[in-house]
């Protein structure tokens, strides 16, 4: 469906001081995806909405959220009762729907949220939780972990008067693997209750989590034009680039186009994040770059709070930054490969061009990978148009001399560039789209010299390949010392013990508890109770018939060991004759 913007005076079905609230927060029109399932929601209705990225989804479940809770109910909410749950696949997402949230809770200061992610310890979110909660905002395993295992509280008990579950990027929920933790949660939540389900493309997954967990739901579909899952203000582009020479033609287009604007810049994997930053770093020096992944954990919330607050700069990340991720004003979205998931590549570009603005994006493949052009107009349905970049040789030369420089300098570098290459040939060779981008198209000597490096690693998927076009340099890799003095330590240390033993000492590692589902774990709690219980029922029905209770065996310590040990020597030597009889009773006390 298609619908013109809106007051939101003209939806007639929001009440006084959330409609305030609204204009006192410059939110003064309605967006297509919010004048629909606005109303729905406050009907009682179940919604599973799809929408372009950027398209405002976030408050079409805020507003009928905070007018359910706060206007529509009586009774007043008790410290520890639930009225609203909302889930999304990231901590990023997670984070941003709390500070909307905020917003309007400062202005309607009756109900309390808690914001329950990762990177911090179950025991501050459970001290977060006993301070009151009436609306949690969490990523599914957190709140699974929270509901299932916490005996600290009741949170369980503190749901049952759930009146919305939202699920956001409900399909990336389902690709990211939370469908197990997604299961556990319904099966505590109450069954009449709303449920929302938002995001920007349909799955089979979510369509089979659409008959599972919603009572006969209105299903609504928004495009702001016909045939395509971007938003119409979006420019999305492709350049045919040399598999040598990706880099510098993406450091040549930043180059042309300015450093004024803002910038994200996606890569494959955290090994090629780790590495590429600290190149691109070096070329734009005057500009704020940052590194943002998966693995990151703690930092990450801390570089996206600053690149939000940035005029411009870059962002280099992965796909954790790909999904309802809202930062204002990015000019460019660039994707230095195709992404894993045809999914993915609609909601990268949908980092820009949001709320009406303009955006572009711009998507680098090899000449090998042409067929992927085809690939997404028909999957995703997006029109991409092909713009040259002219890549220098000087600036190409500058990059691979930058990049074996650098290595040089600090092992750490030499490191990290040789897990970026392994980690990006195993994704390219795991790629959803195997079948048109396949590594055996690559010349995989050019690739290395892309990456810059020194020599190229030991790995099966470089065996039996012709690698001539790679130019080695000759310098003992040995040699190469790291920047951080005590790590250099560390590492001639172990350098000397190689040279004796001929092998490389690694740090034991424990073997990991290898852990199992909450179910698995109860059900085997139940079972040992049950073994115990007949254990008992047992033994005293042997009691009731005149069968004396076994003693339980009597430990013997070591002190009483050792004494046990000296007499029986001691009457050794008495038998042998090697003592008197006055001795041995002297002895023996």
């Amino acid at each position: 469906m298609q619908t013109m913007k809106k007051n939101w005076s003209e939806l007639g079905v929001l009440s006084t001081p959330v409609r305030d609230t609204l204009q006192q927060l410059n939110y003064t029109s309605m967006t297509p995806v919010q004048a629909a399932c606005i109303p729905l929601l406050l009907q009682g209705k179940d919604v599973a909405a799809e929408a372009v990225t950027g398209s405002g989804k976030t408050l079409a479940f805020l507003v009928p959220l905070l007018e359910i809770l706060q206007v529509r109910r009586k009774e007043k909410w008790k410290k520890y009762e639930v009225g609203a749950i909302i889930i999304s696949p990231t901590r990023e997402l997670a984070i941003q729907i709390s500070e909307v949230l905020s917003e309007f809770l400062n202005k309607l200061p009756v109900l309390k949220q808690v914001l329950l992610v990762g990177g911090t310890t179950t025991t501050e979110d459970i001290n977060k939780l006993k301070n009151g909660v009436n609306i949690i905002v969490a990523t599914p395993g957190r709140l699974e972990d929270l509901l299932s295992n916490s005996v600290n509280l009741n949170l369980s008990k503190w749901v049952k008067s759930l009146e919305l579950l939202v699920l956001d990027e409900a399909d990336r929920l389902l690709d990211l693997g939370f469908s197990t933790s997604i299961d556990v949660i319904l099966s505590f939540l109450p069954r009449l209750r709303r449920t929302g389900l938002f995001s920007a493309t349909q799955t089979k997954e979510l369509k089979k989590l659409i008959r599972a967990g919603l009572r006969n739901p209105a299903l609504i579909v928004v495009k702001e034009k016909p045939n395509t899952s971007t938003p119409i203000n979006l420019k999305n582009n492709y350049a045919i680039v040399n598999v040598d020479k990706k880099l510098s033609a993406l450091i040549d287009f930043i180059k042309t186009n300015g450093t004024t604007k803002k910038y994200m810049v996606f890569f494959p994997t955290c090994a090629c994040v780790d590495y590429f930053s600290d190149i691109i770093k070096e070329f734009f020096s005057s500009v704020t770059v940052l590194a943002l992944h998966g693995k990151m954990k703690s930092k990450r919330h801390k570089i996206f709070d600053e690149f939000r607050r940035v005029t411009h700069g870059i962002l280099v990340c992965t796909d954790v930054m790909a999904r309802g991720i809202d930062i204002s004003e990015v000019d460019w979205v660039l994707q230095s490969d195709p992404p894993s998931s045809a999914n993915n590549f609609v909601h990268r570009c949908g980092r820009t061009a949001r709320f009406g603005r303009e955006g572009n994006a711009l998507l680098f493949l090899l000449e090998s990978e042409d067929a992927y052009i085809d690939f997404i107009k028909r999957n995703q349905k997006v029109d991409l148009q092909k713009i040259d970049i002219n890549s220098s040789d000087k600036t190409y030369e500058e990059c691979v001399k930058c990049m074996r420089e650098l290595q040089l300098k600090d092992r750490l570098l030499f490191d990290k560039a040789n897990r970026a290459f392994v980690s990006y040939i195993q994704a390219y060779n795991k790629h959803e789209c195997n079948l048109i981008l396949r590594l055996k198209d690559i010349d995989l000597g050019k690739l290395a010299l892309g990456f810059g490096l020194l020599k190229l690693p030991r790995m099966p998927e470089l065996q039996g390949k012709d690698l001539s076009s790679f130019c080695e340099m000759t310098v003992d890799t040995n040699s190469i010392a790291y920047a951080n003095k005590q790590r250099e330590l560390n590492r001639q240390e172990k350098l000397n013990k190689f040279k004796i033993t001929g092998i490389w000492p690694t740090k034991e590692i424990k073997k990991r508890k290898q852990t199992e589902a909450w179910s698995e774990a109860k059900q085997k709690k139940l079972e040992r109770q049950e073994k115990r219980k007949r254990r008992k029922e047992k033994t005293n029905k042997k009691l009731e018939c005149g069968v004396p209770k076994k003693k339980k065996r009597k430990f013997i310590d070591e002190g009483e060991l050792e004494e046990l040990s000296k007499d029986i020597a001691l009457i050794k030597k008495f038998k042998r004759k090697k003592i008197t009889q006055e001795e041995f009773d002297t002895a023996f006390g």
